[in-house]
């Protein structure tokens, strides 16, 4: 079963300094149908014009995961990391006890346009952290390439949750596959172009839940670039 959720049903927050889409419920938005896929529970397109940024401010017991789309995201952290991250690069941090952090557009004059990505974790209480790393494309054989998990296999950034996050960036003409085992779920973003997803068309802002599925074929790709979360049901 796939069920999509058309980018133009998404919560949007605008402040002038931000324009944000919200996949699930998050701020002032609000539906209690939308509350999340297992533990997947925010995804927050977000547009920041220069010099702007959230304000420093606080989290707890979350795995806050940023992935940049265009643009450099400054960020700085309570536990003592600083950072500029671009397209190319993941940032994870576990919130756990407690951790403030600020996020901002490095840039005086060029918007940053990113995922904001929540992942509830499998126990409260973690103590926080943070990494980065490269999500460079690795040739896997299914067309997609594993940038977090539980373990930090194929040098993934660690997710502190049963899930197994890809990317999948297809060219026009190109295919992928993935297998999800029996009992798992899957919740797939698409962040540019479009491509089918087992016959149902997605375009950039959609999103689809997955279930009862033992494979995803994506097809018909336009440059697409997509986020494919395999988790615990």
């Amino acid at each position: 079963m796939l069920i999509k959720v058309d980018a133009d049903t998404r919560g949007r927050a605008q402040f002038g300094w931000l324009d944000s889409n919200h996949t699930f419920s998050f701020g002032h938005y609000y539906d209690p149908n939308r509350m999340g896929w297992g533990p997947l529970r925010v995804i927050n397109e977000d547009r920041v014009i220069p010099g702007a940024g959230f304000d420093t401010h606080g989290h707890k017991d979350m795995e806050i995961i940023s992935y940049v789309l265009d643009g450099a995201l400054e960020h700085k952290d309570s536990i003592g990391n600083g950072s500029v991250i671009r397209p190319g690069r993941l940032q994870r941090m576990t919130a756990g006890t407690g951790i403030r952090h600020s996020e901002y557009n490095h840039s005086k004059s060029d918007p940053v346009h990113f995922l904001q990505i929540w992942i509830i974790p499998e126990a409260a209480g973690l103590e926080p952290g943070y990494e980065e790393k490269e999500i460079a494309r690795r040739d896997t054989g299914s067309g997609l390439t594993l940038i977090g998990s539980r373990d930090g296999r194929e040098n993934s950034i660690t997710i502190h949750q049963n899930v197994d996050l890809y990317v999948a960036h297809l060219n026009d003409g190109e295919t992928a596959q993935h297998s999800i085992e029996k009992g798992r779920i899957a919740w797939i973003q698409v962040a540019r172009g479009s491509v089918k997803v087992n016959g149902e068309t997605l375009t950039a802002g959609d999103g689809a839940a997955i279930r009862d599925e033992d494979e995803l074929v994506f097809s018909d790709a336009d440059n697409a670039e997509a986020l494919v979360f395999d988790m615990v049901a």
